[in-house]
């Protein structure tokens, strides 16, 4: 059954009918029961616990010594050391905008962290009549946060505490990436390369525009069309994946490569949340189809690629957080296009927020809500 529904998938996941609405609505349907992940025969895991009772943890990245980073939306950062030890919330953390979905979001180490010990943050700033994403980068010296400039700030400000993308990842080139949101009542922005609402960030350490950028007229930008980008991990061969939320169905997983329009509000394959068309369309001349679909939405986060030998049956695959289903799915890669789908961490009985690969080749598992967790996983 598995490996038949894995062929099935490979046929049908990239499907595109033209036609009467009524013809999609049956090819988006048959999809649908196509693509169901397939879950686990058994596990090839164990499960440890490193921290809990964390207050809406968001992510995690990893100190030379082995102790663990983790940023709290509400705008603390804890160290997590040996023996599953909690520090007290370490100082100088720029002050966040808590509200809605704003906060503290993503937390990651300079790639000469070793010499510099420097570190970058995404988080929600302002108030409820303008806010929006800011990067700051940081010195971390003992417990303490020093020498912090905000590197980028999302401009137009907006009102809604809603969809600030706030992903941060370093590229092949040692450069900056950064995912914002359409900012929910502005999704028109994300068509606007004039708003650095619904993009991709490309930037130097400083915060000064990276070469080689696309467009004259917006510098800092390297894609756009996104709605609210929630999960970026980078291959070592250099592909950038990127996930976002739909409206009403439609998550998608793109590929991100340099000028590309990724749709949104233009095209999708979601529905408003109140039943409307978004837009009619589901594709367009120069805009990006996504490699992958989700309709009904799982609620995509944390994602990362797997090239590690610690667990050699799932190499090469995406793993991405899944809110809504409480899982963690894993997409198996070919060629840069999804072949396979198969759900993982069901038992935790959580949503998932994150999730890392860890230097030791091993998953680091974020689980959202005022009780959080930071939890291990280790081959069986």
């Amino acid at each position: 059954m598995k490996k038949a529904q894995e062929l099935l998938q490979k046929k049908f996941l990239r499907m595109r009918v033209n036609g009467n609405h009524l013809a999609k609505c049956f090819a988006s349907a048959l999809i649908i029961l196509l693509t169901l992940p397939i879950n686990a025969a058994e596990q090839t895991y164990r499960l440890e616990t490193l921290a809990e009772g964390l207050n809406f943890p968001w992510s995690v990245d990893f100190l030379p010594n082995g102790d663990l980073l983790v940023a709290e939306l509400g705008g603390t950062v804890r160290r997590i050391g040996k023996g599953s030890s909690l520090s007290d919330p370490i100082s100088g953390v720029p002050k966040v905008y808590r509200a809605g979905q704003g906060g503290l979001f993503d937390l990651l180490l300079d790639n000469d962290f070793a010499t510099n010990n420097t570190i970058y943050l995404s988080y929600a700033e302002g108030d409820g009549d303008e806010n929006g994403t800011n990067v700051a980068r940081a010195t971390l010296t003992g417990n303490a946060l020093t020498n912090i400039e905000v590197i980028f700030t999302a401009n137009p400000r907006k009102y809604a505490p809603l969809h600030y993308g706030g992903r941060m990842a370093i590229t092949s080139d040692n450069l900056l990436l950064i995912t914002t949101g359409d900012g929910f009542d502005f999704r028109e922005h994300a068509q606007d390369l004039y708003s650095h609402l619904g993009k991709t960030i490309r930037i130097n350490k400083d915060g000064s525009p990276a070469q080689g950028n696309p467009f004259p007229q917006a510098p800092k930008v390297w894609t756009y069309g996104h709605r609210n980008p929630q999960g970026l991990a980078i291959a070592l061969d250099g592909t950038v994946y990127l996930n976002e939320h739909g409206p009403k169905g439609g998550d998608e997983i793109n590929v991100i490569d340099k000028g590309n329009n990724y749709g949104w509000p233009a095209i999708t394959y979601g529905m408003d949340y109140n039943g409307a068309y978004v837009s009619p369309l589901t594709e367009y001349a120069g805009m990006q189809q996504p490699q992958h679909i989700w309709t009904p939405s799982i609620g995509p986060s944390g994602m990362a690629f797997y090239e590690g030998d610690k667990f050699p049956e799932w190499k090469n695959s995406l793993f991405v957080g899944a809110l809504v289903n409480k899982e963690v799915r894993r997409l198996t890669i070919a060629n840069k296009q999804v072949t396979a789908e198969e759900s993982l961490f069901a038992e935790l009985g959580a949503r998932i927020r994150d999730i890392r690969v860890g230097p030791d080749e091993l998953f680091y598992i974020v689980t959202d809500g005022e009780q959080g967790a930071v939890i291990k996983v280790h081959p069986k």
